[in-house]
């Protein structure tokens, strides 16, 4: 495969992973932000929500405060920012109209069929009333693209690069929004454990499709830092963990190298990370740190992602 139809099904894939994982970022800062004990109402909940999407500094390039309807706007809508929802699902369309004769109708369609609908929304009615019901719009779109993937592509190198994007992308967004909560909105000391602590854990389980699923699996209603944490970093039934992305990385880049008959330095990367995952101890990263734990992922993650491009020659 060439290496620019490889980079258009990674980035395709990816883009759409972000536009969903920032409708899930401002998820959470919105529910932060109307929770009891929110400073001023949005002002830190917005700065980490920016700070997490990397925009922080983009944002104060155009923008002299820090505002709740700005910052949604900022994130959702304004197209000069590569990162918002619409600047990722217009990427992810014209990476999919590119490798177009690469994909089936049906994953084609709701690429498309989304950016469409998006194209006839009026930013300005998107107001804080509306604004669940909008993300939650992004988000079934985009498990309606992954849907369409999983279930019509062959299993052959379109369908490995596309997972390769996915889910590099959602491993960088949990470990993202863990630091949110972790270290960015960290309570002060005689704030741990009590009830805005447990809420902001709870919101945090919430953005990723996993509050219920995290009761089950504990048996317990109480959510404890430790707890939550390990179940988005180490647990690989949370199909948001960062063990879970590493293992469909792993099975991907496995699948490519059985296809091509070559293994490369980025097989040996994803699998170095796999195994540290594996091997992890909840009681140590806090020991260690989860801040550091979750910066030392993130480049890891991103080292990945730049061995993958080099490796199979994207533009």
């Amino acid at each position: 495969m060439l290496g620019r139809t490889a980079s258009s099904l990674f980035w395709m894939s990816r883009y759409v992973e972000r536009a969903e994982n920032m409708a899930r970022l401002l998820e959470v800062g919105y529910r932060i932000s109307l929770m009891p004990g929110a400073v001023e109402g949005h002002r830190d909940e917005w700065r980490s929500t920016l700070t997490s999407a990397a925009c922080a500094e983009s944002y104060a390039a155009k923008y002299d405060d820090i505002h709740g309807a700005r910052v949604i706007s900022f994130l959702l809508f304004d197209e000069e920012n590569p990162t918002s929802v619409k600047s990722c699902l217009k990427a992810a369309r014209n990476n999919g109209r590119a490798v177009r004769t690469a994909l089936t109708r049906d994953v084609w369609e709701s690429l498309n069929s989304t950016w469409n609908e998006l194209a006839q929304i009026d930013p300005d009615t998107i107001t804080s009333d509306r604004l669940p019901s909008f993300l939650e719009w992004v988000k079934q779109k985009a498990m309606a693209f992954r849907g369409a993937l999983l279930g019509t592509m062959l299993r052959t190198d379109p369908y490995y690069f596309s997972q390769l994007g996915n889910f590099i992308e959602r491993a960088d967004n949990t470990a993202r929004i863990l630091d949110v909560k972790y270290f960015i909105l960290l309570p002060r000391a005689t704030d741990v454990g009590s009830d805005v602590d447990a809420q902001q854990w709870a919101q945090v389980l919430r953005s990723v499709s996993a509050h219920r699923a995290y009761r089950w699996f504990y048996k317990d209603s109480r959510y404890k830092p430790w707890l939550v944490s390990e179940f988005l970093i180490l647990q690989e039934e949370m199909p948001r963990s960062l063990l879970f992305a590493y293992n469909w990385i792993n099975l991907a880049l496995n699948d490519l190298g059985q296809l091509y008959g070559q293994r490369y330095d980025c097989h040996a990367l994803a699998a170095q990370t796999q195994a540290r995952l594996k091997g992890g101890k909840m009681e140590q990263i806090f020991q260690d740190g989860l801040h550091e734990f979750l910066q030392d992922f993130m480049e890891a993650n991103n080292a990945l992602s730049q061995s993958i491009s080099k490796t199979y020659n994207f533009p």
